[in-house]
Formats: structure tokens, C-alpha cells, sequence
């Protein structure tokens, strides 16, 4: 066995239980230094913030581009993860709508820095925006579907378009106090009811 095949066996095994809560402890305090000092923030303030060591980075994530990929992955992830356990919450799926929309706010006005570098020339981040639809699309469309069909909502909303007004809404915000992209999506929102 060379040493490409032990990598390929390495690679398809489960990680451990451990591994996978290190990791994603990992990805968690690397999103929350990436919202407070950038995506350029030295390694050993995520380390720090992990409580492990910068070879434990490393390990995981040997570049850079590695951990940003894998942060922007894990927080869509935990996007899409959120709009079943919403809907099965109890609540009106119009109410699980309004909150993964919030959820999907966090998301977005979090990412300002990250949003430069993954419209770098740097190809490894071409594939997160199809990631990001592919992923993302199917979930909003399932939260409008069950919202219309409660009555909450009117019909014939679009879930890419609901998205992309959301998007439109949070990158409006710069850095003007007096813009609350919030505010405004709650309206957006509110206005998808049904007239009663």
C-alpha cells in the first residue's frame, strides 16, 4: 500500500466523534474571529479562541483558503440544518420562515469580509456560490411551501428571488447607522402574509 492509498483509506473512514466536535469548535471560533477582525486575522487568534494550538489548524486545514472554505461550508450547513427543526418546532411555518430568514440575515451581514475574498480570482472559492444555491435554494423553498400551504403566505413566491431580495436588503447596509437591514427584511417578510 503506498502512501496515496493509505491518504484515499484515511480520507473515506468516518472521523471520530472527538475529531468531528474538534472541528467544528474549530470552524466556530474561526467564523467568530472572521466576523470580528476579518478573514486575515492570524491564525493564532483562532487557535487561541479554539483553545488549540496552531498545528492543530494546520492539521485540519493546511491553507488559508482551506479553513475560509470550510467555515463558509459548515455555516450554510448549519442553514440548512435550522429550516426542518424550525418547521418541526411547533410554531406557524410562517414563524419558522421569519426566523431561518433571521438565521440568513446572521449569515449574510457576517460575511462582508469574507464576501471580498470569495470574489478573488482565487479558484477555490468559485465552487461556494453554486454550493451556497444548491444548498440553501431547496431549503427557503420548502419554508415558503409550507407557509402557503398553512395560508399564511400567498402563493406563488419564489424562493431564489426571496433570497436574492434579502441579499439585496443586508448589502445595503454598509456602514450607515441609520440602515437597519433587519428592520427592513422584517417588513419584507411580514409582507408575504396573506390578506385577511
Amino acid at each position: 500500500m503506498n502512501d496515496n492509498d493509505r491518504d484515499a483509506e484515511r480520507a473515506a473512514r468516518p472521523k471520530r466523534a472527538d475529531a468531528r466536535r474538534n472541528e467544528k469548535a474549530l470552524l466556530e471560533a474561526a467564523a467568530a474571529v472572521f466576523v470580528s477582525s476579518g478573514v486575515e486575522a492570524p491564525i493564532r487568534d483562532i487557535a487561541a479562541k479554539a483553545g488549540v494550538g496552531t498545528a492543530t489548524i494546520y492539521r485540519h486545514f493546511p491553507t488559508r483558503a482551506d479553513l475560509i472554505v470550510a467555515v463558509y461550508r459548515h455555516q450554510v450547513e448549519a442553514l440548512a440544518e435550522a429550516a426542518p427543526a424550525l418547521l418541526a418546532s411547533g410554531e406557524t411555518p410562517h414563524t419558522a420562515l421569519g426566523r431561518w430568514i433571521d438565521l440568513f440575515v446572521d449569515f449574510l451581514v457576517t460575511k462582508h469580509g469574507l464576501a471580498a475574498v470569495l470574489q478573488s480570482d482565487d479558484p477555490c472559492f468559485d465552487p461556494l456560490h453554486s454550493y451556497f444555491i444548491d444548498r440553501l435554494l431547496p431549503v427557503c423553498t420548502q419554508l415558503l411551501d409550507a407557509a402557503v400551504a398553512s395560508g399564511e403566505i400567498r402563493s406563488g413566491q419564489d424562493a431564489y428571488e426571496l433570497m436574492r431580495g434579502v441579499g439585496g436588503l443586508c448589502a445595503g447596509a454598509g456602514s450607515n447607522p441609520r440602515y437597519d437591514a433587519r428592520h427592513l427584511v422584517e417588513l419584507l417578510i411580514s409582507g408575504l402574509r396573506r390578506a385577511r
